[in-house]
């Protein structure tokens, strides 16, 4: 999977590419997938929900440029997988995940895998950010917002990154957002393919009531 999928596509950050290498990825993928965990491509989790090809797991985390001891905010936990590689590569990482059942299995599983100390899973819209604790250093959400959320813009640290999927469903770009000397700079990177981000800030979740 390194070599040929990351290494071999153009990720060059070694400490990403030991972080993919390092976090046994079958251990996040349903049991019934465990065969097909290392495949180049996304695979279906609970809830409707997936856990993205290694080649995207490792690009977003690439285009975040994680630093020892950067605090990262995830939004979109999912089984953790994510979360697992920025904890790997020396991040303090919270992480937002709206489904509770997802929560607690990521939660459970980070913490049998030896990532618990280093990763802090909420239950909350993560559309909203985590106010409480901000500002972060980096900001990285795993699902497609129809528009940059407020509440993320307004979280990110003075020399932040935010790497976030913008669109529609089917015509989404993976975005980086900085913060330089108080100014905001949107960068599109490429285009992507993602579930919604649902929340206040996102898309609205079917049913929901006016805002």
């Amino acid at each position: 999977m390194v070599e040929r999928q990351l290494r071999g596509r153009g990720i060059t950050d070694e400490r990403v590419l030991a972080a993919m290498a390092a976090v046994p990825r079958e251990q996040f993928v349903p049991a019934a997938l465990a065969d097909r965990a290392y495949e180049d491509g996304a695979l279906p989790i609970d809830d409707g929900q997936s856990i993205s090809q290694p080649y995207v797991v490792a690009w977003m985390t690439e285009l975040l440029h994680v630093e020892q001891g950067s605090a990262v905010l995830e939004i979109g936990t999912g089984t953790g997988y994510q979360a697992a590689v920025l904890a790997e590569m020396g991040a303090r990482v919270r992480t937002i995940e709206r489904i509770p059942t997802l929560a607690e299995t990521a939660r459970e599983r980070l913490a049998r895998l030896g990532w618990g100390g280093s990763v802090e899973v909420i239950v909350a819209d993560g559309s909203l950010g985590d106010p409480a604790n901000a500002p972060h250093d980096r900001i990285l959400v795993t699902a497609g917002a129809p528009t940059l959320p407020g509440p993320l813009l307004d979280q990110l640290a003075e020399g932040g990154r935010l790497v976030i999927p913008v669109g529609a469903s089917g015509d989404q770009q993976m975005v980086v957002v900085t913060r330089a000397d108080g100014l905001l700079v949107e960068t599109p990177v490429g285009p992507v393919a993602f579930v919604p981000l649902l929340g206040a800030a996102g898309f609205r979740p079917a049913g929901a009531g006016p805002v």
